[in-house]
């Protein structure tokens, strides 16, 4: 692959991931998501946009290193899940804080989590780095899954 299709594949990645957490910012958290009871282990509100920057980058990245190994085509079995979990991803901010819906979005992140597991096991057939920088993305879906139901036990 020449170098001008693998930096437009870069980029092209980086613009899907981004449109995904673009969706975010129509459903901000609010009054109602202020008025909600929080766990004393609920991050501050600055740590969010910081950490899901960096998710998004090496989402991206994760994604442009499989992408290279012969394009959509040739790695469709690894890069449509990985499709399928960044529609979760973008679809659990709208259940959340705009349906105010925090048991549905408890389904929906356990779906999502399952669907990076399962992005992240085809990435390591295909390229083990590319499925290490999914990990940080786990563990902080894994904490946001745990901080979601938490919520929905202490919010009915």
């Amino acid at each position: 692959m020449n170098l001008g299709k693998s930096i437009l594949g870069l980029c092209g990645w980086l613009l899907l991931s981004f449109a995904a957490a673009s969706l975010g910012a129509l459903f901000m958290p609010g009054e109602w998501y202020a008025a909600l009871k929080k766990p004393a282990w609920n991050p501050p509100g600055w740590v969010f946009g910081p950490v899901w920057t960096a998710l998004y980058t090496m989402m991206a990245v994760a994604a442009w290193m499989v992408w290279k190994r012969g394009g959509f085509a040739s790695q469709r079995r690894s890069l449509v899940p990985f499709l399928a979990q960044l529609a979760l991803n973008a679809a659990w901010t709208p259940i959340f804080f705009g349906l105010h819906r925090p048991g549905l979005a408890f389904a929906e992140i356990i779906l999502l989590w399952l669907a990076i597991v399962w992005t992240i096991a085809l990435f390591w057939r295909v390229q083990r780095p590319a499925a290490w920088l999914l990990v940080p993305y786990l563990a902080w879906v894994s904490f946001a899954t745990a901080l979601n139901g938490t919520l929905w036990r202490l919010n009915p």
